[in-house]
């Protein structure tokens, strides 16, 4: 923007003189960060802060507007060291050159918020803010470990919390400087502490809190080791440190990021505390099971007992079903009798229809007699001649006949026949079986099939 000047030789008023000084300083310098000490703090009913901010050479007035101090995140007070934000502008009616400020921060909190922004892109570039690398946060933890300081007060609100959630978890707290020099060191040794012991004695989570505070207060949460420390515990963490606006390195290297130390706590048993309602409502579930299934029964008593008879009346119907079912059976077997007397005299008048007249069949029973005799005889005939004709043929194949024409049956001295003269050799034992008898002998020469040399 470029304030136009009026011609040199026209003269201009006081307001517009600081008019165009004050347009002037605004065209010129855009927002920026200035950094002194606090004095003249003023508070009028207004809501506005009114204050002054000096070096130890200059100064300059502030002003910073009530909606913007409501959202300021510390409280200024005289001899605060700040860096302030603010465009700079001069105040009219008094022509006071002045810083309009926006918002303020604790000196130094730009070196520490770069440092913030450096470390969580280094971190954040080797994966230890993966979310595909956060532990799962047990539903139901058997011990909890709790890492803070032992008088802060974000402890007492955690022991509150699990003491009227679920007051029966195992509790062990390791007391541990979450401020000041060597802070972030001593958290990181806590981690160490509780992964040292036995497996068995291991909590299964971790509470990493702390109350709320400055940047420069929560910076033990911002250093490497504890970030490192709780990427290595083995359990899952649980980091409410601050309050919701607070963020720490911490926070994106833990498991889960609670709000505030009591959220934490929430979260750590949550499922105990669903528990509890799940709990009531299967309770209240079961009851009106249970009811409805007493009055199924009782409905099922009543109408039974509409149908349920006196013995005596029983005893009465049964009787007159035996008696109803006697004579029944009496009539269906005097039917029976009847049909089956019937049956029998067809029977036995088709029997007398279809009897023989052994008479007249007598002459040819005696031929078939004869015929039969007959042909039995010429079968036992034919049957006495094949049989001897077979016996012929078997002894004519017989070995002994074999043997009765001249021939004789060698054998080797393991009782194998033998039919290759190459089997054997001179002095080899034999036996030689004839018609009549049996021979030992000994090779004394093998001669080979075809060799007619004796």
């Amino acid at each position: 923007m470029n304030t136009a000047l009026p011609p040199p030789d026209v003269a201009l008023s006081v307001a517009e003189l600081n008019r165009l000084a004050r347009e002037a300083l605004e065209s010129r310098f855009p927002p920026l960060w200035v950094r002194g000490e606090i004095s003249n703090l003023s508070r009028p009913p207004s809501g506005h802060l009114y204050f002054t901010l000096k070096d130890g050479s200059a100064q300059v007035r502030c002003t910073l507007w009530r909606t913007r101090a409501q959202r300021l995140s510390l409280t200024p007070a005289n001899g605060m060291r700040v860096e302030a934000r603010g465009t700079v502008s001069l105040y009219e009616p008094r022509g006071d050159y002045q810083l309009n400020v926006e918002s303020l921060r604790h000196a130094g909190l730009g070196t520490l918020h770069e440092a913030f922004l450096r470390l969580k892109a280094k971190l954040e570039s080797e994966g230890l803010f993966d979310p595909a690398a956060k532990r799962p946060i047990p539903r139901y933890p058997q011990s909890i470990a709790i890492i803070t300081s032992g008088q802060a007060a974000a402890l007492r609100d955690v022991l509150a919390t699990l003491a009227r959630r679920a007051p029966h978890i195992p509790l062990q707290v390791v007391p541990t400087p979450v401020q000041g020099d060597g802070a972030g060191a001593r958290i990181a040794a806590a981690f160490g502490t509780l992964m040292a012991q036995p497996e068995a004695q291991r909590p299964d989570v971790v509470l990493l809190v702390r109350g709320g505070g400055s940047l420069e207060d929560l910076w033990a949460f911002n250093e490497e080791c504890v970030a490192r420390a709780i990427h290595a515990c083995p359990v899952a963490v649980i980091c409410g440190v601050g309050h919701e606006t607070d963020i720490t390195i911490a926070d994106f290297a833990a498991d889960l990021r609670a709000a505030t130390p009591t959220a934490a706590a929430e979260h750590a048993s949550a499922g105990f505390a669903d528990a509890a309602g799940r709990l009531t409502h299967l309770e209240t579930m079961l009851s009106r099971a249970m009811q409805r299934h007493l009055d199924t029964a009782r409905q099922r008593i009543d109408r039974g007992a509409l149908r349920l008879i006196h013995p005596r009346e029983r005893l009465a119907r049964s009787r007159k079903q035996v008696d109803a079912l006697g004579q029944h059976l009496e009539h269906v077997m005097t039917q029976r009798r009847t049909l089956a007397a019937h049956h029998v005299r067809h029977l036995a008048h088709s029997l007398h229809a279809r009897r023989p007249d052994v008479t007249r069949l007598q002459p040819r029973v005696e031929r078939l007699e004869q015929r039969l005799d007959s042909a039995l005889a010429r079968h036992l005939e034919q049957r006495h001649a094949r049989l001897a004709a077979l016996a012929a043929h078997l002894e004519h194949l017989s070995p002994d006949a074999v043997l009765a024409r001249g021939y004789s049956i060698t054998r080797d001295a393991r009782g194998r026949i033998v039919r290759d003269a190459a089997t054997l050799a001179p002095g080899d034992a034999i036996t030689v079986r004839v018609q009549r008898g049996a021979l030992d002998a000994t090779v004394n020469t093998c001669q080979p099939p075809g060799d007619s040399t004796a």
